[in-house]
């Protein structure tokens, strides 16, 4: 039995949508014409943190003990989860404190402090944040939130596939951003009960692709850098919970460079007037990359966050006002 099932994302509903209204599924001609195939966006940018993940801290917080909302709550992010959970915290009044790595995107740092959540910096990257949020955690006590490897937290998050489909019952496929996996664990557990011949294909990049390799290979595989601009999937070790469902439920994996990332923000821009982050235009740079496979199908991609480190816009319109070869 996997640890989250379709009634979990039912469950969770009711808890979402009291506090985050559903986000639009648009499609969009431009997008369509260019790719050769109806291709709809899942605007999680226009959540109020400029990402999906609040739907899982939405979930997860508003179902805590009194003792546990007592304690307060940690968690470590590079922005998303962490303004997940300040947001959540702040709606249902517990305290929250939220480790980010040093040089982490300032614009995500100052929205998570601007919840009220407290903010330490600590590593070089996600990865040594979260070692160190674990020991701060037995320290000082409080209720450790993982970023993947919760139910609530991935049930509340399958509460966006659920809105695909009660919108488009019949996609052919849904291409899903990974950085630990919460958002493409939502959708596969959603998918395979709603349309089981709907593909679910996670989206990584190339420079930070141990969650991928480790879903090739049938066994846990990590790196030492996570070498890619994209912080919403810039992560080095696999987490079990996600891993073990991906393994189970997950159709296929497709990586993605740096420059195809930015073309895709650059795309979305031009197409939709919307700003993409990185992992955001993860879906739309890997159907470009795979548009012969999926001639003619009708694709969903999520648009996961836009939350875009607005220094890297001038390398994003140098690529996007490059002819592609």
């Amino acid at each position: 039995m996997l640890p989250v099932a379709y009634q979990d994302v039912l469950d969770a509903l009711p808890r979402v949508h009291a506090v985050l209204a559903p986000t639009p599924l648009y499609e969009w001609p431009g997008l369509s014409d260019l790719l050769g195939c109806r291709f709809f966006l899942k605007h999680e940018n226009h959540q109020p943190t400029g990402a999906f993940k609040v739907r899982g801290g939405v979930n997860l917080v508003g179902r805590l003990l009194p003792a546990e909302r007592e304690a307060g709550v940690l968690g470590v992010s590079t922005g998303n989860h962490g303004q997940s959970l300040a947001l959540a915290c702040q709606h249902f009044g517990v305290r929250c404190t939220i480790i980010v790595p040093r040089e982490n995107n300032p614009d995500k740092v100052r929205a998570i402090r601007e919840r009220g959540a407290e903010i330490i910096e600590h590593g070089r990257d996600f990865d040594e944040a979260r070692e160190y949020v674990e020991s701060l955690a037995r320290e000082r006590g409080g209720r450790y939130i993982h970023s993947a490897n919760e139910p609530d937290l991935i049930a509340g998050v399958g509460s966006m596939a659920w809105e695909i489909f009660e919108k488009l019952p019949e996609p052919d496929v849904i291409l899903v951003p990974i950085g630990l996996g919460s958002g493409v664990c939502g959708t596969c557990v959603v998918a395979k009960f709603r349309r089981p011949q709907t593909e679910v294909i996670g989206v990584q990049a190339e420079g930070a692709a141990a969650v991928a390799r480790s879903w090739q290979r049938g066994e846990r595989f990590t790196t030492d850098r996570a070498d890619t601009w994209a912080e919403g999937m810039a992560t080095r070790v696999p987490a079990s919970m996600t891993l073990e469902i991906m393994n189970r439920l997950l159709d296929d994996v497709i990586l993605v460079s740096d420059d195809e990332l930015r073309r895709g923000v650059w795309e979305i821009l031009t197409h939709t007037h919307n700003l993409a982050e990185g992992a955001g235009a993860a879906a739309l740079a890997a159907a470009w990359k795979e548009r012969e496979r999926f001639q003619g199908k009708t694709v969903v991609g999520i648009l996961s966050g836009g939350n875009l480190d607005l220094a890297e816009l001038p390398r994003i319109l140098d690529v996007g006002r490059t002819p592609r070869e």
